[in-house]
């Protein structure tokens, strides 16, 4: 036996949330690993928000829990303000999402990972990789030591020459106060892989004791906590509010009057930053007719005073956030215990990879996480665990595991990546997916855990209950679509109390029918169809979704085959985007700029998404019914 184990089948470096599902993934399916990190008791750190999920990244986390990964599992267990949102909407949109309690979401992923068999740690820096005969054979660390490995995951996060600003200082840092990763990215360059870099930011932190709650709106969470996990139990732990303050036309005078003093405006940040998660100075430049913009207090737990000020954003001076938080209602006495900064990392062109997330350069080679350009825990996590999944399929000699868009937001996530790149942080919406009422964050159980089973990274019982789950809805699906209506006090009533005509009986109508309409809800069931009251509460709602959007979900996978037999169709040369409405106007611009040959090249190009090839199409089809040009 060695005195200092050097050897290892897999090797990941970074401890964030793509390292720790990585790591997680690879050492339970066998796999001897070494997790190197910077700092050990940073393992599994929220860097920003002290959240997780929310509008299709909490389908995200709903997947990578059916595959057997940790995310959702440690926010069940720390989080302390639940969720779902967009319930006013359609289902395809309802999104889980929780605040959770910082320190206590690191440690329980740190003590996770620690209580995994065949999981090693070392706390050093990554300063270059053991290649030979373009495979990848083991690292070199910042202390100089050399460990040997089959796989190497990288998961960098914002470490790559990082450099944060805050006003005119600067510091080379990944997160404030951290040490950057200086050496990696000259070893990459010389292996001919295309960097970039890329910006992010974070917003002030304030003491919670210094606002004043009272003049904001309150936010509550939801009165039954819906779960992440398909294997939690019921969520007991206590929960808290949230709130909401704005800012207002004082607010924006003092940005606008120092955006000269902002690294973003003075030219002092050349890089991309996330678009669909501005700062505040850029919010008040870009939308300069809104009066106010909401900022989100969220606690980063309760036995912490440290809340979060989601929506502002910023690398403005120290002196100038303290106005800027100061002139807000509810916060003209807030102190400011940690400032707010943009950072700038160097991060790998995605189109590098393959659809496996192993790069095409080097082999056993695998990149996931913000080093692929993405920005989000979650996004970063399913990265993770797919790399992790694919190193595993790689050891057992078999095929990569690949998601499709039609059977996850993962597959939707690393096929835009690998496809389309990156232009600035990509973040995951609904909107990308366009089978998205298939993925229905309620179903990734039913999706997806096949794929954890066999892939021995999800635990049988937990796949055996998520069978006998689906047994009874199914069974109970039978009964609707066979009971018929039968006229009663308790229907009469019903339809009385809804203003809604009974219908004749002796017609012919199921109860499916009766579900179908708007008026009802699965819980009005519960005296037509006593067995539902033995049906789980989460059951009962997964039956209801099936039954009221059974008619869209048939003309979502008919679309599925329209689309797949529409892939290769040629778009004339001469195509005028002008006229097709609805389509996004940055999808317009590049797709002029551009000019693709199919629709196929077109939906493979940054910013143009799958509605925008659907209008698209929809416009070629028409113009050649009426035999005209286009």
């Amino acid at each position: 036996m060695e005195a200092v184990p050097t050897k290892y089948n897999v090797i990941v470096v970074g401890g964030g949330h793509a390292g720790a599902e990585a790591a997680h993934a690879c050492a339970r399916g066998g796999l001897h690993t070494l997790l190197l990190t910077m700092n050990l008791d940073t393992i599994g750190q929220m860097s920003c928000n002290p959240a997780i999920g929310g509008i299709a990244k909490g389908h995200m986390v709903r997947e990578v829990d059916a595959l057997g990964g940790i995310m959702g599992r440690v926010t069940d267990r720390t989080g302390i303000h639940f969720k779902m949102l967009n319930r006013s909407r359609g289902p395809a949109v309802w999104a889980p999402r929780a605040q959770a309690e910082k320190k206590a979401y690191q440690n329980t992923v740190k003590w996770t990972l620690e209580a995994t068999p065949n999981l090693s740690f070392r706390q050093d820096t990554c300063d270059s990789l053991l290649i030979e005969n373009d495979t990848v054979r083991g690292i070199i660390t910042g202390r100089g030591q050399e460990f040997f490995a089959d796989y190497v995951i990288l998961t960098t996060g914002t470490f790559l020459q990082a450099l944060i600003h805050i006003g005119e200082y600067q510091a080379q840092s990944g997160r404030i106060a951290e040490q950057s990763a200086m050496k990696l990215s000259d070893c990459l360059t010389r292996y001919g892989f295309a960097l970039g870099r890329l910006k992010t930011g974070t917003p002030p932190r304030v003491l919670k004791r210094s606002l004043d709650l009272t003049v904001m709106e309150e936010q509550e969470p939801d009165e039954i906590p819906c779960a992440f996990s398909y294997a939690s139990e019921p969520i007991t732990q206590k929960q808290i509010s949230c709130f909401i303050a704005y800012t207002n036309e004082k607010t924006h005078g003092i940005i606008r009057a120092n955006l000269d003093r902002s690294p973003m405006y003075s030219g002092q940040i050349k890089s991309s930053g996330p678009r669909y998660c501005p700062s505040i100075e850029d919010k008040i430049v870009r939308f300069a007719d809104k009066e106010r913009h909401q900022v989100f207090i969220e606690p980063e737990g309760i036995e912490t005073g440290e809340v979060y000020l989601n929506g502002v954003s910023t690398s403005l001076p120290e002196e100038v956030q303290w106005q800027v938080v100061r002139s807000i209602r509810g916060m003209e006495n807030a102190e400011i215990i940690r400032p707010g900064y943009a950072v700038e990392y160097d991060f790998v062109d995605p189109r590098e990879l393959t659809q496996g997330l192993e790069t095409r350069k080097i082999r056993h080679l695998y990149f996931a996480g913000q080093i692929n350009g993405t920005t989000g825990y979650e996004e970063a996590a399913a990265q993770g665990l797919m790399a992790g999944l694919n190193v595993l399929r790689s050891a057992r000699g078999e095929s990569p595991f690949i998601l499709g868009r039609g059977e996850a937001y993962i597959g939707v996530l690393v096929d835009d990546l690998v496809l389309k790149g990156v232009e600035d942080p990509y973040r995951m919406f609904t909107s990308r997916a366009e089978h998205r009422l298939l993925l229905r964050q309620d179903n990734a159980d039913y999706r997806l855990m096949k794929y954890g089973k066999e892939l021995g990274t999800l635990e049988p019982a937990v796949y055996e209950r998520m069978l006998e789950r689906y047994e009874r809805i199914n069974a109970l699906k039978k009964i609707f679509a066979t009971r018929g209506i039968k006229s009663s006090p308790e229907l009469e009533a019903m339809f009385k109390e809804r203003s809604v005509e009974l219908p004749k009986s002796g017609f012919g109508k199921t109860l499916d029918s009766l579900l179908r309409r708007p008026e009802f809800a699965i819980e009005d069931m519960l005296p037509l169809i006593p067995e539902l009251a033995e049906v789980p509460r989460e059951d009962r709602g997964v039956l209801e979704l099936e039954i009221k959007y059974a008619g869209y979900v048939k003309r979502e996978e008919d679309k599925v085959q329209r689309r797949e037999k529409s892939s290769n169709h040629i778009i004339p040369p001469d195509f005028d985007y002008e006229t097709v409405p609805g389509i996004k106007k940055e999808a317009r611009e590049k797709l002029k700029r551009f000019r693709p040959f199919d629709l196929a090249t077109a939906g493979r190009i940054s910013g143009v998404d799958p509605p925008d090839i659907d209008l698209i199409y929809i416009k070629i089809l028409e113009h050649e019914r009426a035999g005209q040009t286009v």
